[in-house]
C-alpha cells in the first residue's frame, strides 16, 4: 500500500508507480488513479511525478545496453558511497535524487529492474503484521503501516543496512566476520552484530527496546549511547534518554495485541490511526485525557470499538466514514 507522499521525487522510488508508468497496461490499470482521485494533493503529486518522467524520457539519449549497464553501475556505486555517511532527510534525498537521475540514464522498465535488484523493500499493510527473512538469514517481524529498506550490499563483511518507517523486531543473526547491522531512523542509528531488539520510527516517535544481547545507539547530534539487554531509549526531542517501560507491553503487537496500562485516550487514538489509518475524533477534551487498561487483538478495528463501549464509559459514533468516540450519556 503506498503512503501518502509528500514530494513528487519521492513517488519515482516507488516501485509500482514506475511500473504502471512504463508498463503497457497502464490504461487498463485503474490503481493509482483511484489513490490519486482520494485527494487533491496526491492528484498533484501523481500530476507532477508524471510530468516529470515526460520531460527525463523527451530528454534522455539513445545509449547502448552496455553504456547503460557501466553508467548505472557507476552511478549507485557512487550513491552508495555517500549513503554510509548521509544522515536523516538528507539520505533520502541522496537516494530520490539517484532515482530520479537513473530514469534519465536507463528509460523504461529495465530502470524497475534495476533498481529493485539494487534495494528492497519490505512493507506491511494496515492492520497487517508480517515475519520476513532477510539475506543474511537475519529475522524481521514488521508491525503493521511499516516499510523496511535494504541496503543493496550483504556481501561477506560489508556492513548490512536497513532504513524503518513504523515499527518493527529484529533478531539479527551474528557473521563469522561480526560485520555490523545498522537500523537507520530519523534521529539515530542502531548499531549491532547480534541481538534482539524492537525500533519505533513513526509519527515523530523514535525508540529502541533491546531484547538480548547489546546495542550501540548513535544519534545524528549527540553522544553514542551503549545499552544492555531490558534497557529503553528514546528520542526526547533533544537527545537520547534511558526510561522504564514493561517491554510486555511494548512488544504485545507481536501476538496480534494491543496491551493498554492507565493509556490516555489521545496516545489510544493514535495508535489505532497508526494500525488502521482511519481518522477518529475524540469529543471533548475531558474523554481525551481519560485512561483504559486492558488487552484486546489488534486485527480487527471492530472488536477493540466495541469492547470500548462495553466499559460504558464511551460511545463510538460512525458517520460518512470517519469515528467518534465521545463520553457516554448512559448513567
Amino acid at each position: 500500500m503506498p503512503k501518502d507522499y509528500l514530494e513528487p521525487e519521492e513517488l519515482l522510488t516507488d516501485e509500482s508507480f514506475l511500473s504502471w508508468y512504463f508498463g503497457p497496461g497502464r490504461e487498463a490499470d485503474d490503481f493509482w488513479e483511484g489513490w490519486a482521485a482520494g485527494s487533491p494533493v496526491r492528484k498533484a503529486l501523481l500530476d507532477q511525478a508524471v510530468a516529470l518522467l515526460e520531460m527525463m524520457r523527451m530528454r534522455e539519449k539513445t545509449l547502448s545496453g552496455e553504456k547503460v549497464e557501466r553508467a548505472t553501475a557507476a552511478l549507485l556505486e557512487r550513491i552508495e558511497g555517500r549513503a554510509v555517511i548521509v544522515r536523516g532527510a538528507f539520505r533520502r534525498r541522496v537516494w530520490i535524487a539517484a532515482a530520479c537521475v537513473l530514469v534519465v540514464v536507463t528509460g523504461g522498465i529495465s530502470f524497475v529492474r534495476m533498481l529493485t535488484n539494487r534495494q528492497q523493500q519490505l512493507a506491511t499493510a494496515f492492520g497487517e503484521i508480517t515475519q520476513r527473512t532477510m539475506p543474511d538469514g537475519s529475522e524481521v517481524t514488521m508491525n503493521a503501516n511499516s516499510r523496511l529498506r535494504l541496503s543493496s550490499n550483504w556481501q561477506s563483511g560489508a556492513d548490512r543496512e536497513v532504513w524503518i518507517d513504523g515499527e518493527a523486531f529484529f533478531h539479527v543473526k551474528k557473521t563469522p566476520e561480526k560485520s555490523r547491522f545498522i537500523v537507520h531512523t530519523d534521529r539515530f542509528d542502531v548499531i549491532v552484530t547480534g541481538t534482539q531488539f524492537n525500533v519505533v520510527n513513526r509519527g515523530g516517535k523514535d525508540n529502541v527496546l533491546l531484547r538480548e544481547g547489546s546495542v550501540l545507539v548513535h544519534p545524528l547530534d549527540g553522544e553514542d549511547l551503549a545499552m544492555i539487554p531490558g534497557d529503553f531509549v528514546q528520542w526526547n526531542g533533544k537527545g537520547l534518554e534511558k526510561g522504564g517501560i514493561k517491554s510486555d507491553s511494548l512488544l504485545a503487537w507481536k501476538q496480534h495485541q494491543l496491551l493498554f496500562d492507565k493509556t490516555p485516550l489521545k496516545d489510544v487514538v493514535g495508535i489505532i490511526k497508526d494500525q488502521y489509518g482511519v481518522q477518529i475524533a475524540l469529543e471533548g477534551q475531558s474523554i481525551a485525557d481519560s485512561t483504559i487498561t486492558g488487552i484486546v487483538r489488534n486485527d480487527n478495528l471492530d472488536v477493540f470499538l466495541q469492547a470500548l463501549e462495553t466499559t460504558s464509559d464511551y460511545e463510538v459514533i460512525r458517520k460518512d466514514g470517519k469515528i467518534v468516540i465521545r463520553a457516554s450519556a448512559k448513567p
